[in-house]
Order: C-alpha cells, then structure tokens, then sequence
C-alpha cells in the first residue's frame, strides 16, 4: 500500500495554499496526494468571489450607465444582453481556473492530482473511489479542506417549485423578471443587488430583524434603507412557510410580524448559508471530532483531535467564510505539517467585505463584541457626508471606530463606503498591531479619498468634524 506524506483532501483555496507551503518548505520533497471531488479551485474561482464579483461589476456599470451624478453629465442608457454577459463571465471562471489553479499545480512536480472522494479507513488511512476504480492509500499527515455547499432550508413544496442557490445560480441564461431571494446574508445581498440593477425585481426575505446580523446595526440599517431605494423589496422577520408553482410562476407564503404576506416570483435564489462537506469523510474511524453542524474541530494550529490530520477552510467553523482565510489556514496547517506546530491561527484582525454598492468593510470586533468583553465601549460614527470625496458623487455611508476603553487602542473598525474593500486592510494593520486612535490620526492620509473616512472617524474622538478644515492633521 503507498504512503505519501501528505494527502490534501480538496483542491480549493485551502488546498492550494497547504500544497504550495508544504512544497515550498520541503523544497519539493514532499510526496504529496491531492484528491478532488470537484473542479479545481473549490467555490471561490468556479462559484464564488470571481462570478460573483464579476456580475457585481458588470451591474454596476449598467446602473451608472443610466444614473446622472454630475450636472452637465446626461446618462446614456446601456443595452443588456444578458445571455452574452453570462457566458462572458463563465469564460472568465475558466480563464481564471486554468491560470491560477490548472497550470500552478502543474508547476509542482510533487504534488499529484487524483480525481474522487476520499473518505477515512483509520486514523492513518484513505479510501479513494472514482465511478470506476478504488484504492487505498496511506498517509504519515493529512488535511481536510473539502469546503462547504449551500445550505437547502426546510420549506414545504422547496423541491417541487424549483430553485437557484449561490453555487448553481451562474447558469443563468435569461434575466427573471422577479426575483425571490431568501437570506439577507452577504453573498444574497451581492448578487440580489446585482440582478435588482439589471432589471429583475427582487423581494428578499430574512428570519431576522435585519440583513447581516453580524455586521454593526448602523451599517446594516442604512445598507437595506439604500438598497430598498434602489428598487429591492426586503421583508425582515419574515418566514418563507409554503411554495408553490402556478404554471411558469412561483408563489411563497410568507409569516411576516403584520400577518401572512404573498411573493410572485420567476425564479428563487436561495442563500441560507453553507454546510460542510464532512458527511461523507467518515471522521469517526479517524478520530476526528466535529461540531453540531460537522465542522471539523481545530486547535488553534489547526490541528484536529487526531494528531496526524489538519483541517482548514470553510469545513472549519468560523465567524467569516473567506477565500483569503481558508488560504491562511492552509498556509498554518502546511507549516505545522512540515514543522511540528510552531505556527498559530490568528482571527483578531481579518479584513471582510461585503460587495454591494456601498460595501461593507469590517475588521476586528463590533461594539457589542467588546461591551460584552470589557463591560464598557468607546466609539464613534462618522458619516461619508463629512468626506470630500464622497460629497462629490452624493455616496451615502459612514465609518465606525471601536476602541478598548480608556486606552485608545483600536479594536474594530467598520465602515459602508464606495471602496471600502480597496481600504479595509490599513484598518486591519492597526488592529492587528494594537495600535491606537493617536496612531490613525498621525497617519498621514491621501486626500480626497473615501479611506480619509477611517482618519475622520478617528479625530471625531478628540473634537467635533463641524471644526475641522479639510488639511487638519
């Protein structure tokens, strides 16, 4: 029976990131086996951050191409081809897939690809299966990183009217005229966006009292009030409890806190959130424990209960499921693999964002994350009305700076701004870092710019904005 020194189950971002530490540290001589179920990449190339911000993009350039922002300026109305816009962006996941994953990994001659699904025989072993062929293998470690797939949520007559999921959905060949989008999440909200300004009527339905709970309320508040004047209809406390099909049209009955609310819609897009694809591993006869919901247990070297297998991306319950995080915990589990546990997992400060139009930039804790940590808060919220920038195309937003009380130090920042996803980042170096209100002020910014919120934000802790020029430092 061949043993290699690593077997990498899953070849998405986590994957890739473990295999290419793993080579790098070992200098090629890591025998390593990569088992794949699925297209090479895993969700984000083939259906997630590039689909989907591909679609973002390409809406947002119809919307400005039929928005005055200027006086002098007349809009000049853009044709959509839908059809053509999907395949063009199908061409670009393929293009991308080839690029970034096909042809690196075959720039690695110790690593080897093996198409099937792999599931546990021991603490130590493996059982590839294709459709036609099955083997064992052993192994000296191993990492799971088999990601999720969307969660389907238990609704009567789900089934038999048919749905569209945030995997499934870039199959579009034709622009419904109404959308049903169930979940106020952050990839719901992206792609629910982006079809509104292409044209199709959305109703979005969320159980709970607001879109993206765990965002900071401020934000979540005024995000759904700028997407509802965009033209989406969002129903909050809200319940889809039946579905049904008249001829080509759907109908949902929905549990709303005024009573019982019909939605006609022509397609369904569901974005419930995701469940790990662990299932199937048979994790009991390795010895690896999960979750309630079957994410893998780690410590924080992402190491399970069994000393032999890792596991990284999003099977491993965290607060954000992000391409960049998933690499990073492969990136851990890659080097504590070669080096016997010297690297940790850090998630103080992870840069989010949400891609509607604005978006959402989050790092580090929410106000209520640290009231509940230190019984106390010190913040501020600034809005995009006091930013140059911002005042001169009429973008709507604000920025919110949590700090730990009495110290400065900076432990959330959280903004919803044109661009927030291009600046988040300096954010997470200070909270990263520890460092403080004093630290962001003393930072010379680029002005105008929409990041000058984040400063602005910060001197509203030492005085009021209405008494500030622009060049005050």
């Amino acid at each position: 029976m061949k043993v290699y020194d690593l077997v990498i189950m899953g070849a998405g971002a986590a994957g890739f990131a473990a295999a290419i530490k793993a080579s790098e540290l070992t200098d090629g001589r890591l025998s390593i086996l990569m088992v794949s179920a699925g297209k090479l990449g895993g969700t984000c190339v083939n259906v997630g951050c590039i689909p989907s911000k591909y679609l973002i993009e390409a809406a947002k350039q119809y919307h400005l191409s039929r928005t005055a922002l200027f006086d002098g300026v007349s809009p000049r109305k853009a044709d959509l081809d839908f059809r053509k816009l999907m395949n063009a962006l199908r061409s670009f996941v393929e293009s991308m897939r080839r690029e970034k994953y096909e042809n690196v990994l075959g720039s690695y001659g110790n690593v080897e690809l093996v198409e099937g699904w792999a599931t546990f025989t021991s603490g130590q072993g493996i059982k590839i299966a294709s459709e036609d062929t099955a083997r064992e293998i052993r192994f000296r470690k191993a990492l799971i990183a088999v990601g999720s797939r969307p969660s389907k949520p238990s609704i009567k007559g789900v089934d038999e009217v048919g749905y569209y999921t945030t995997d499934s959905v870039w199959g579009l060949d034709s622009l419904p005229d109404r959308t049903l989008l169930i979940g106020g999440g952050a990839v719901g909200l992206e792609i629910g966006q982006a079809l509104q300004r292409l044209g199709s009527q959305v109703t979005l339905v969320e159980v709970l009292d607001r879109i993206l709970p765990n965002i900071e309320p401020e934000i979540s508040r005024m995000l759904a009030a700028l997407l509802e004047e965009e033209g989406m209809k969002i129903v909050t406390k809200g319940r889809v409890v039946e579905l049904s099909r008249r001829g080509e049209q759907g109908c949902a009955t929905v549990v709303t806190g005024e009573g019982l609310k019909t939605v006609e819609f022509d397609a369904m897009l569901l974005a419930t959130g995701r469940t790990p694809n662990t299932d199937s591993l048979n994790l009991e006869d390795a010895g690896v424990a999960t979750d309630g919901r079957g994410y893998v247990k780690v410590d924080e070297t992402m190491c399970t209960t069994n000393p032999y297998i890792y596991a990284a991306g999003d099977c491993v319950s965290k607060k954000w499921m992000l391409e960049t995080l998933s690499a990073r915990e492969g990136v851990v589990a890659a080097a504590n693999i070669v080096s016997e546990g010297s690297a940790r997992m850090d998630y103080t400060a992870v840069p989010a964002v949400v891609f509607t139009e604005p978006q959402v930039g989050t790092v580090g804790m929410t106000e209520r994350e640290v009231v509940e940590k230190f019984g106390a808060c010190s913040c501020r919220v600034v809005g995009l009305e006091h930013v140059a920038r911002a005042r001169m195309t009429d973008a709507k937003g604000l920025a919110k700076i949590v700090v730990k009380p009495g110290t400065g130090e900076v432990l959330g920042v959280h903004v919803l701004s044109p661009y927030a996803a291009e600046y988040v980042t300096e954010a997470a170096l200070y909270v990263r870092h520890g460092k403080t209100i004093a630290d962001i002020i003393d930072t010379i910014h680029v002005f105008p710019t929409y990041a000058e919120a984040v400063k602005l934000c910060a001197q509203a802790f030492l005085r009021p904005l209405t008494r500030m020029s622009c060049c005050v430092e």
